[in-house]
């Protein structure tokens, strides 16, 4: 007698299996927040803001000195700057009939995205600081913003320049001396396509070929070149709506960040567990929250490259 086989999905008790491991949206590295160098350490007290104090220079003293004449004596200055503070947030609300349902740990998976949307947007906002300062760097022959067109990509004349200004200002560099570069990937396509770069690239494969094949730039003309899809893009602002984008160009002390030194705030941002105040305990909410401020300290030590992208 012939035996009968019952194939899968032939009786109830056969179904399709789930992972039981959660994947997340991709996800980039947390980096402007390096820039900020600048922090207060030493504020008088709890404020709404933070004012830094920059004593001038005095004016080069190249004049020879008469013997029988007294110097005249020069009044100090300074210059201020106050990074004003402000509270910056987001939360996630998880359900008991969520969590009683679901075959995932939500209320951890939660936590998780809660901790990336935290530096995600920080990140962010940082990013939108630095991109601006007062000095710009347009490309060859473009009077503004509004005149870059889609062939106006970065070139390495550009990048050397801001390095250049940089070095004049007296900007102090980050390690080894050399500044950061903040570029998009978009821009570092173009940027690595220039003649001059290659070269370097070539040099670099012959040192650390590990690094080039990861796809470093890395230092060229003085600066540190790193990758962030953050870099400020502003959308629509070149000839017939191309965005343009800023690749920032930085030393130390380019930008100041500020924060409350009061019970329960800080340096950095928290985690916030919600209470549950519902009649059945039913909603849960994890959350994250921070009262900071960013600025500009120093316009000299910050120069902005824009520029169109062959990618966009």
């Amino acid at each position: 007698m012939a035996v009968g086989f019952t194939g899968t999905g032939q009786v109830d008790s056969s179904t399709g299996a789930f992972e039981q491991l959660a994947y997340f949206a991709l996800r980039s590295n947390p980096l402007y927040e390096m820039i900020a160098d600048v922090r207060s350490t030493a504020q008088t007290h709890n404020g709404a803001s933070v004012t830094f104090d920059i004593y001038d220079n005095m004016a080069t003293a190249t004049t020879a000195l008469a013997q029988a004449t007294d110097v005249a004596a020069i009044q100090l200055t300074d210059t201020v700057v106050t990074v004003a503070l402000a509270e910056y947030g987001n939360a996630v609300t998880t359900t008991a009939k969520l969590r009683g349902t679901s075959f995932l740990n939500v209320d951890a998976d939660a936590a998780n995205i809660i901790g990336y949307n935290m530096v995600d947007s920080i990140d962010t906002i940082v990013a939108g600081i630095a991109s601006g300062g007062t000095n710009e760097i347009l490309p060859l022959g473009r009077a503004g913003t509004v005149n870059i067109i889609g062939a106006d990509i970065i070139t390495p004349k550009q990048t050397r320049t801001a390095a250049a200004k940089l070095r004049t200002a007296s900007a102090p560099g980050f390690e080894n001396g050399n500044y950061v570069g903040m570029i998009h990937p978009d821009v570092a396509f173009d940027l690595r396509s220039a003649a001059d770069v290659t070269d370097v690239i070539a040099y670099q494969i012959r040192q650390d070929g590990a690094a080039v094949r990861n796809g470093s730039i890395g230092t060229w003309g003085g600066v540190e070149f790193i990758e962030n899809p953050r870099a400020h893009i502003q959308a629509g602002a070149g000839a017939a709506g191309i965005n343009v984008y800023d690749t920032v160009i930085a030393g130390r002390q380019a930008l100041a960040k500020a924060f409350s030194r009061a019970p329960g705030f800080g340096e950095m941002p928290s985690i916030v567990y919600g209470p549950v105040t519902d009649n059945l305990r039913r909603f849960m909410t994890v959350g994250w929250y921070q009262l900071v401020g960013y600025g500009i300290f120093r316009q000299a030590c910050i120069q902005r490259v824009e520029s169109a992208s062959s990618l966009a």
